[in-house]
């Protein structure tokens, strides 16, 4: 389920998506090493995930990387 607040067509991603990072950036702070997605779902640097409800999610770093041959690893 998108959130309310997502006015992109088409809608993002629902934060509970598999694909939920492919969602658009609306507050970046990489000085920090985070950035807040418009599904409500907070990525941090080492692709590990915090959900809207409070769950935590481990890096999918290997499966993202072989999503995107565009991301490079650092």
């Amino acid at each position: 389920m998108a959130t309310t607040t997502c006015r992109h067509t088409p809608c993002c991603p629902a934060a509970d998506a598999f694909d939920r990072d492919a969602a658009h950036v609306i507050s970046a702070r990489p000085e920090q090493g985070w950035s807040l997605l418009c599904n409500g779902v907070v990525v941090f640097e080492d692709f590990g995930e915090l959900l809207p409800n409070g769950q935590s999610i481990d890096s999918r770093r290997v499966d993202l990387l072989a999503a995107s041959p565009h991301r490079r690893s650092a």
